[in-house]
């Protein structure tokens, strides 16, 4: 196709749209191959102008970029101009020809070149060439190839299209005009001088940057710190600038520099004069310090873990806080221990929490942290919180005197051994002391330690701590000792106890002392928890023993008697809610009796789980009770009968006071009594001893009516006779306290003796009504019992023979017996597990009454 082609009409009107467009398309093609370098460097120039990069480099360096972009600009033009070639029509139609399938548009133009006379062959070429002619109705414009990855590896017009459109978004067409300011013809040819400013906040506040152009003269409020940037385009000197805001001295006439920096730290006014130019008046919202102080009361849990709450307040927001604990030793008892300076010792130093989300310009939070190691636990301090912002303010709150929360101990070993570590720490020159001291409390070590470990370690702390002291104890030394002493403390304190016994009576042992000594709501709150949990190992222990008891001895386990006395999980659970209750009322008197009421009950109690081989019976432990309580009748009396012949002799019971100083503690309440009115405190004092006499009576009169509520042998005429006995004893007992309090001895020790006459005559009474009992029981076990009149727990009737249970062979060559104590022993274990529903529980309790 060199020459031109002439299409017949008919053709022409077919192809004329797809032809205009692949035409067009192909000029496309060879603009976008021959002028993306020119276009690419136009758009990298037109980018740099409109981002203001003239203005932040030096005349200089503008002039060499021009230099260098004018002659890549140049060749980039000739080199597209050379390569552009306009396409031709006949290019057009051979693209689009070659994009169907046989040619078509060749085929329509071509014409018979042989065989033009003969008319088969002229009519086989015309049906060709109507087929063809049909296949032009289908012809689409040829899409334009416009890809030039081949000539631009690196894409660098894909980077120039880049630098642009970052142009269009943050630059301005302001700055691409002070391009004109540059050259000797810039001063004719620039519109004018021209600046722009803004005021930047910093960064902690949060607030918007200002742009200063937007802003009308007048006032502005600007935050402390705020930074002022200017920039001045034009000629040199047009625009000056006067601030007072900076502090800076500024040169006489202003400041013309172009590029202006300053930070506000006063109120001010700022001027740029000139064409364009506005007065503002800033006025400085000054950042102020922070705040902090203590919002509430200082509280410490049991395992001596203070909280702290306190509160911060700041413009911005706080970012930092410390609490600083020093040791107020004016205010330390210099007794003992404490009586030499102490060692010096960095205060204590610990970061406040900050708020992980949200807002801290004002919050509360809470410091919990434990001092309880640290020698200062328990003494008189110092504490201040202070809080730091973002601009590096800081806010302290009044120092505050306080006793540092530390763990409290409530065994006496435990105790002792913790006030020694105190000393310790002190000052390591109170070794010597330490150890006379703890070898001293010590001296009997099993009236104290529970196990002859405990004693064992002790003895290796003191001859580590000797040794030391001789040769000079180093700092390693001090804490290692430290921290021995503290373990040690910590496990008499705790105990390590096998036991479930002893771990109850250890945890209400620790919740008398803690009532006594006056501890805090949430200290006996926690106390009364580990109560309940003790209580609960207790009882799952006694399954567990009672189980292990079955497998040793399984015929006496299946035959003995349970009608003991039984205690369930919910009386537990209902006494020691009572206690504490009594307590969170502040009644301290009765909820002691209370506990001491449970720990009684408690000892005396053998649940059904614990029952086997060997045990003693409700009976017995009944006549061991009022045993008891007569021997306690008695020295009570004795007591009485004593303080009645003191008021007649004192002289002579003072000396037997002053004999009795080396007994025992428990020998101190009853005879040292007597040795203080013996010293002659009659008056009051007197009166104090009376009314002490009165609350014991009442005491053992309260437990009197205890142990008649849960005497056996309800029903028989040798059971109701005891019973009344003790009532009248009870009643004798109620009468001396009365004249107890009235300071009445002598009627107080005539009621005593009507009271114990009256539990001797109820002790014998029990005693015949379990003798009777034990020969029922023996006599019903020799005749048995008619069948049918029996049930077992789960309906059936009794067999035939008198024995509960069905008379169908259940376990069919099986042996009944070991089966009958696997079930016997599941069902103790399940009862003893307090979790276990409360139906469930009291079922189970059915079960082994029955059986």
């Amino acid at each position: 196709m060199a020459s031109p082609v002439t299409l017949p009409p008919e053709i022409f009107k077919v192809l004329r749209g797809p032809l205009r467009l692949t035409r067009a398309g192909m000029v496309a093609e060879r603009i976008v191959r021959g002028f993306w370098p020119l276009w690419s460097v136009l758009f990298v120039a037109l980018a740099a102008l409109m981002l203001g990069l003239q203005d932040l480099v030096r005349v200089e360096v503008v002039w060499a970029a021009v230099a260098v972009l004018l002659p890549a600009t140049l060749v980039a033009a000739v080199w597209g101009i050379r390569r552009f070639r306009m396409p031709t029509r006949e290019g057009a139609l051979a693209r689009l020809d070659a994009t169907m399938r046989g040619n078509p548009i060749q085929t329509a133009l071509d014409t018979q070149a042989i065989g033009g006379n003969d008319a088969a062959s002229l009519a086989v070429w015309r049906a060709h060439q109507a087929r063809m002619r049909e296949r032009l109705a289908g012809a689409k414009a040829v899409q334009p190839d416009l890809r030039v990855a081949g000539a631009d590896p690196f894409a660098l017009r894909y980077v120039a299209l880049l630098a642009l459109f970052t142009a269009v978004l943050f630059g301005s067409v302001l700055r691409v005009q002070s391009v004109t300011g540059i050259g000797p013809g810039g001063k004719d040819l620039a519109s004018g001088p021209a600046w722009e400013g803004w005021m930047e906040p910093p960064g902690y506040t949060r607030l918007p940057s200002v742009y200063l152009n937007d802003i009308t003269a007048g006032a502005l409020n600007v935050p402390e710190g705020a930074r002022i940037t200017l920039r001045m385009y034009g000629e040199v000197g047009a625009l000056n600038v006067s601030e007072s805001v900076s502090g800076n001295p500024l040169p006489e006439g202003g400041n013309q520099a172009t590029a202006q920096d300053f930070t506000v730290v006063r109120s001010g006014t700022l001027e740029i004069d000139g064409p364009g130019g506005r007065t503002w008046d800033l006025a400085m919202s000054p950042d102020a310090p922070p705040t902090v102080a203590r919002d509430g009361e200082v509280e410490s849990s049991y395992e001596g873990e203070a909280t702290i709450p306190f509160a911060a307040t700041d413009d911005y927001g706080v970012v930092a806080g410390t609490a600083r604990i020093e040791l107020a030793l004016n205010e330390v008892d210099r007794r003992y221990g404490l009586q030499d300076d102490p060692e010096p010792r960095a205060a204590i130093e610990v970061p406040l929490p900050m708020p992980i989300s949200g807002d801290r310009s004002e919050f509360t939070e809470t410091l919990i942290e434990n001092f309880s190691e640290h020698p200062w636990a328990n003494l008189p301090v110092t504490i201040t919180l202070s809080v730091e912002d973002a601009a590096e303010q800081s806010g302290t709150a009044a120092p505050e005197a306080m006793t540092l929360p530390g763990r409290r101990f409530f065994d006496p070993m435990a105790a002792a051994i913790i006030e020694q570590r105190r000393s310790l720490l002190w000052n390591r020159e109170n070794a010597e002391d330490i150890g006379q001291i703890l070898r001293a409390v010590s001296y009997r070590p099993d009236d104290i330690f529970r196990s002859a470990v405990h004693y064992l370690r002790l003895q290796t702390i003191l001859r580590r701590m000797e040794n030391f002291a001789d040769h000079g104890m180093t700092d390693d030394q001090q804490i290692e000792l430290a921290g021995a002493m503290w373990d040690l403390a910590l496990l008499l304190e705790e105990g390590n106890l096998d036991d479930a016994r002893e771990r109850l009576k250890r945890a209400q042992e620790r919740l008398s002392e803690a009532m006594k000594n006056g501890a805090s709501d949430q200290e006996i709150a926690e106390l009364m928890q580990e109560l309940r949990e003790a209580t609960d190992d207790y009882m799952r222990q006694l399954a567990a023993e009672a189980q292990k008891e079955a497998e040793q001895n399984p015929d006496s386990q299946m035959s003995q008697n349970q009608d003991g006395m039984q205690m369930e999980q919910s009386d537990l659970q209902a006494m020691m809610d009572r206690i504490q209750e009594l307590m969170e009322e502040g009644r301290m008197a009765e909820a002691q009796q209370a506990l001491e009421e449970l720990r009684q009950m408690m000892e005396n109690m053998r649940v059904t789980q614990g029952q086997g081989q060997g045990q003693q019976s409700p009976g017995q432990q009944a006549m061991e009770g009022l045993a008891e309580t007569l021997r306690e009748q008695q020295d009570l009396s004795d007591q009485a009968f004593r303080d009645l012949q003191e008021q007649f002799n004192p002289g002579q019971q003072g000396q037997q006071g002053q004999q009795g100083q080396g007994q025992s503690q428990g020998q101190q309440q009853g005879q040292g009594q007597g040795q203080g009115q013996g010293q002659g405190q009659q008056g009051q004092g007197g009166e104090s001893l009376e009314q002490d006499l009165a609350q014991r009576q009442r005491d053992l009169r309260d437990e009197l009516n205890r142990q008649r509520g849960n005497m056996p042998g309800q029903g028989t005429a040798e059971g109701d006779a005891a019973r009344e006995a003790l009532g009248r004893a009870e009643g004798a007992m109620e009468g001396a306290e009365e004249a107890l309090r009235g300071n009445d001895l002598a009627e107080a020790i005539d009621r005593q003796s009507e009271a114990m006459e009256a539990l001797r005559e109820g002790m014998r009474d029990l005693g015949e009504a379990m003798a009777q009992q034990q020969n029922e029981g023996q006599q019903g076990m020799a005749e048995g019992t008619e069948p049918g009149q029996q049930r077992d727990p789960l309906g059936r009737s009794a067999g035939s023979n008198g024995q509960i249970g069905s008379e169908e062979g259940m376990l069919q060559g099986e042996d009944v017996y070991r089966r009958a104590r696997e079930l016997l022993d599941e069902i103790r274990r399940r009862s003893g597990e307090g979790q276990r529903p409360e139906e469930e529980l009291q079922y189970l309790e059915r079960l082994l009454e029955r059986f």
